[in-house]
């Protein structure tokens, strides 16, 4: 029987000897006396003696604090589990230290289509991070002030953020591209202080114009009590404080040392739905969960890494991985398709990359369309590849292997903003498998429960996490006796966090993502996530993209549609119809044809680029299309609105 997940690659033994997860391996051995057998047994250890793991975390990284902690995990319950107990850091302190050890080497590259490329050394950074954080104290910027900016992908937003974090202050940012009222419903419920701003930015050869809507959320926040500007066009708005003023100070770099569960930034959830969720993250948890990462994706001093994210995604957050590792870290501020969908991989053979991360749908566009980087762009550098946001698909890992590289590690991760961290990610010293994630993340108690609360292995289940990590959010802001945290993790199973996703953990240790467990196709008893039909679909030359949902509901027949984008110039026919429909037996099951194939211009997509699922679904259940998604939440809003016509059509058949 041919194996439905084939191995793709295997590291070199001198590739997983010199990982830095082999390096933990053996320090552990030396340090603490802890041999294991293999990555099962670390793992296993590691989310059962959690302040063992994660003191061992803290020891190897050298976690820098004025005051160490007299207990790692204090209060093992969820929510409500308190790390770090008795110490005094700071977040940026982390970052900062570098400067000290490797003063003139590149800290940043920055690859914009605004501002073009320019580079930063660590002297330079933390020059720029101890100048702003002065002049923001004159402003009156002290701990806990908010902080809030609209920037693009640029050093600009990463040194606001560590110079409000050396403060004590807390963070939160936007991307430019995000509506107003979008950014107004995020902002104004942390009530800030001082706002960056960017008022214009270049997009695919386009420069965007951005100074009414700036204006207009301004306003629109009463708090303010400072305008920081970057200024595109001509001239600082009336009011407003020149960025260019904050940065050129010589001053010395000096932090506020807090708590370790001190807040560092607010994150929120997509907000397809309601207010978003303004989620808080600590000082401490941050570090050592970042500090824990870096082994899943063996990142180093010699690294020259880049991911490619907007500001408004949690992978933004994420770079600051690579960074507190002292690696260069390459950012990349434009749109990937222009001048066309070879542009990044042209940047990677530049910048000579040795580690690239982007959205699932990055890759899955670039085989879309006919991209084959290692025919085009030099890529001996490149070591390591790294994919999130949905599901990679078997396929887009066989084309990594044929068209990109083949020798190279992929590993492709899963978890999410609410911890600003992965559940299932990479291990450098293991084999990677068609369509599968390497390993449970260490320290992360994942596993699959049924609807009764028992363990799956090899089969299809909840994400569940059984214990406490130090970056699960500290609260949401303004969430009076944690009623909408818990509501969004512990109610299904209490005390336990539930994620949201399918999975399956393979009786290897490996996973597979199936897409959000709210968004389930239950047809005839089998349920399956979405990511399978996607890939048997979009797996034809005809389909650019595709949005299913099961319309189960309260025990009636499942109804389950297939919306399409097709490829120019195809027409949905009959022929067609019956092509998708042979693709979806053969690839899946014939229990998953769908009921209906129709076509759409566009997926709707939140703006960190999912699918809207579950919106859909409520809207076909007969939802209030006003109520159930926050168009400016979307990076397309208007494509809703062909979801809103067949709902009516379809209500209107049925009530007929």
């Amino acid at each position: 029987m041919t194996d439905p997940r084939p191995i793709l690659w295997r590291p070199s033994t001198g590739r997983s000897e010199a990982s830095t997860l082999a390096q933990f391996m053996r320090w552990l051995e030396q340090d603490r006396s802890l041999t294991f057998a293999s990555y099962a047994d670390l793992w296993e250890w590691s989310v059962t003696d959690l302040e063992g793991f994660w003191s061992a975390i803290w020891a190897f990284f050298d976690i820098r604090a004025s005051v160490p902690y007299r207990q790692m995990l204090s209060d093992r319950s969820m929510p409500g589990a308190h790390w770090g107990e008795g110490a005094a850091l700071n977040f940026a302190d982390q970052i900062v230290r570098h400067a000290q050890e490797r003063p003139n080497d590149i800290a940043l590259v920055v690859q914009s289509e605004t501002f073009g490329r320019s580079e930063l050394s660590w002297a330079e950074l933390v020059a720029q991070i101890a100048s702003v954080a002065a002049k923001l104290r004159t402003m009156g910027v002290g701990k806990c002030d908010r902080v809030v900016a609209i920037l693009p992908n640029t050093e600009t937003a990463m040194i606001a953020c560590l110079a409000t974090a050396s403060l004590g202050a807390i963070w939160s940012l936007c991307a430019p591209d995000m509506g107003h009222v979008a950014i107004l419903d995020r902002f104004r419920q942390i009530e800030p202080k001082v706002i960056v701003t960017q008022d214009g930015y270049v997009h695919a050869g386009k420069m965007i114009d951005r100074r009414d809507v700036v204006t207009t959320i301004v306003d629109g926040l009463p708090t303010l009590e400072h305008h920081i500007s970057v200024s595109v066009f001509d001239g600082t708005p009336a009011g407003a404080i020149a960025w260019g003023d904050l940065t050129g100070d010589d001053v010395a770099y000096r932090s506020t040392q807090v708590p370790f569960e001190h807040p560092l930034w607010v994150v929120y959830s997509s907000g397809t739905t309601g207010n978003p969720k303004p989620i808080v993250h600590g000082h401490g948890g941050v570090l050592l969960e970042g500090a824990k990462q870096s082994l899943h994706q063996d990142l180093s001093t010699k690294d020259r890494f880049s991911w490619m994210t907007s500001s408004g995604w949690i992978m933004w957050n994420a770079q600051f991985v690579a960074l507190g590792q002292g690696a260069t870290l390459a950012l990349f501020d434009g749109a990937p398709n222009h001048p066309d969908m070879a542009e990044v991989w042209r940047f990677i053979e530049r910048e000579r990359l040795t580690y690239f991360g982007a959205g699932a749908a990055f890759f899955t566009t670039c085989i879309k369309a006919g991209i084959r980087p290692a025919h085009i762009v030099d890529l001996s550098a490149l070591r390591s590849l790294g994919a999130t946001g949905s599901p990679l698909t078997a396929d887009a890992y066989e084309w990594i292997y044929s068209e990109v590289k083949a020798d190279i590690w992929l590993a492709p991760i899963s978890g999410g903003t609410d911890l600003c961290g992965a559940f299932v990610c990479g291990n450098p010293m293991d084999v990677v498998r068609a369509g599968e994630m390497q390993c449970r993340a260490l320290g992360n108690a994942v596993r699959a429960f049924d609807e009764g609360g028992a363990e799956l292995i090899g089969e299809v289940g909840e994400l569940v996490c059984t214990e406490p990590l130090p970056s699960m959010p500290l609260y949401f802001w303004n969430d009076e006796g944690n009623k909408r945290l818990i509501s969004s993790y512990y109610d299904t199973y209490p005390g336990v966090w539930r994620h949201g996703d399918w999975i399956e953990i393979t009786p290897e240790g490996g996973s597979v993502i199936y897409g959000r467990s709210d968004a389930t196709i239950n047809r005839k008893g089998l349920r399956m996530g979405s990511s399978e039909i996607y890939q048997a679909v979009e797996g034809l030359d005809e389909i650019q993209d595709s949005l299913v949902v099961d319309l189960e509901f309260l025990g009636r027949e499942s109804f389950m549609p297939l919306f399409v984008v097709l490829s120019e110039g195809v027409a949905l026919d009959d022929d067609l119809k019956d092509k998708i429909n042979a693709a979806i037996r053969t690839g899946v099951s014939a229990r998953f044809v769908p009921n209906e194939i129709v076509a759409i211009a566009e997926v709707p997509r939140t703006l960190s680029g999912k699918k809207l699922e579950v919106p859909v679904k409520k809207l076909l259940l007969g939802g209030d299309p006003a109520k159930i998604v926050n168009r400016d939440s979307m990076v397309n809003p208007d494509s809703f609105d062909a979801f809103v016509a067949y709902a009516a059509q379809r209500n209107a058949k049925t009530d007929g």
